[in-house]
């Protein structure tokens, strides 16, 4: 069973950079690895994800684009987010997961998740 761990989460004021990690225990069959994000209320969005052959990278929402940088050490089969120039609306719990790469979309594996690190942003 894949399992995940998730940390460099913290507190920050605005505009400040944070740089998440996510260690897969084993990626298996799946070739792409995502990032999640959940406010409190709110429902979960796709940031971003990144193929782990060929290293394509896609950012999903519009409002991290040219500020988060998603990456990944398939050696170490981790994952990273950058995230600079933060704003208090990214504040959220932050997820990892791996999926299925297909025609340049990564489509997440169901069900498979890690806890989550928070990103707290201060205005």
């Amino acid at each position: 069973q894949v399992q995940f761990e998730e940390s460099g989460g913290g507190s920050v004021e605005a505009g400040g950079s944070l740089r998440l990690s996510c260690v897969v225990s084993e990626i298996g069959r799946y070739n792409c690895m995502g990032w999640f994000r959940q406010a409190p209320g709110k429902d979960l969005e796709e940031v971003a994800y990144i193929s782990t052959t060929a290293g394509i990278a896609q950012y999903s929402l519009d409002s991290v684009k040219g500020r988060f940088t998603i990456s990944r050490d398939n050696a170490k089969n981790t994952m990273f987010l950058q995230m600079n120039s933060l704003k208090p609306e990214d504040t959220a719990m932050y997820f990892c997961t791996v999926g299925d790469w297909d025609d340049g979309v990564c489509y997440p594996a169901a069900g498979i998740w890690g806890r989550g690190t928070q990103v707290t942003v201060s205005s």
